[in-house]
């Protein structure tokens, strides 16, 4: 009777421990957010986006406003076109806003960082964001320096 006791008292306890896992999972995911679609969508055009990935936060000052959405390839400009959703509460950024892909730490996962500008229309759905900075990607500047030392 004790034998079956503890067994029992050892499967609850690993239940409440793989349900605990799962609920950290889902706080440190942030599933909710994704789901949440309201807001508008812009694009902007990038030579280099380097790491990005969909989903990745977009901020403006360091505050969370959007996602990216989708990460694709035009081939016609020859560069990485990002689909940015911005929330609906976030309908006040300028038609010249800046959008640039820094990398969150050392080696942490990249996010785009929106810089209002000073135009008096606002973007839209459908808008596009012009002035873009690509990633800073560390292998192209190490190579660099590697070519500048040979030559010198």
């Amino acid at each position: 009777m004790t034998t079956r006791t503890i067994e029992i008292t050892v499967g609850i306890f690993v239940a409440l421990g793989v349900a605990a896992l799962f609920m950290l999972a889902m706080q440190v995911s942030n599933i909710s957010e994704y789901r949440n679609s309201d807001g508008y969508t812009v694009s902007a055009y990038f030579t280099n986006i380097g790491g990005l990935k969909v989903r990745a936060p977009v901020t403006v000052s360091g505050v969370r406003v959007g996602r990216v959405t989708a990460i694709r390839y035009d081939p016609e400009r020859y560069q990485a076109r990002v689909e940015i959703t911005i929330g609906a509460d976030h309908d006040y950024l300028p038609t010249d806003t800046q959008a640039s892909i820094y990398t969150a730490g050392l080696l942490g996962e990249q996010y785009i960082a929106l810089e209002p500008g000073g135009e008096d229309e606002v973007l839209a759905q459908g808008g596009e964001i012009h002035y873009t900075q690509s990633a800073f990607v560390l292998e192209q500047i190490i190579g660099r320096i590697m070519v500048n030392m040979t030559t010198n």
